[in-house]
């Protein structure tokens, strides 16, 4: 399981996320999680075969051709558990630095893969929520964080 400093280390470091299984309907949890990173300065590189652009964005139909025109910090996988294990070898091949999973998606031997290959892996998590957690984003709902600080995140533009 990951801590509250290694999250905070790989949200901090990350400034490219290719978002795996983004759906171009605004109503689908991908698309709510991408358009917030995407509005607190991480770009966006929507990998999707079935669509041509979202969030304004040119959508790749692999990891590996979004990885020719970007360079990719953290691979967000919305896909189910049993999908991961290409997107994990694409994840290694390309060279990004973290292969993040969502809420429910868990592959043990993808994971090991990855961080065999010095990446690191984050499983049952979401990159929207654990960044509002972490970077002060729940507090405007009065959502209790558990981080406790006095001190204002610098990266927020807000």
């Amino acid at each position: 399981m990951s801590s509250i400093s290694e999250l905070r280390r790989i949200l901090g470091a990350t400034r490219t996320l290719a978002v795996v299984g983004l759906s171009p309907q605004w109503h689908r949890p991908s698309f709510f999680a991408a358009k917030y990173m995407q509005e607190h300065g991480y770009r966006i590189v929507p990998v999707n075969p079935a669509a041509k652009e979202i969030l304004g964005r040119r959508c790749y139909p692999t990891l590996t051709e979004a990885a020719e025109d970007h360079p990719i910090d953290l691979v967000d996988c919305f896909r189910r558990s049993e999908d991961i294990p290409p997107i994990a070898e694409e994840a290694i091949a390309i060279g990004a630095k973290t292969l993040w999973m969502q809420i429910g998606v868990i592959h043990e031997a993808a994971a090991q893969a990855a961080r065999a290959a010095g990446l690191d892996v984050v499983m049952d998590r979401c990159v929207k929520i654990e960044h509002a957690r972490l970077f002060g984003g729940l507090n405007w709902a009065g959502v209790n964080t558990k981080v406790i600080s006095s001190h204002r995140p610098r990266q927020l533009f807000y």
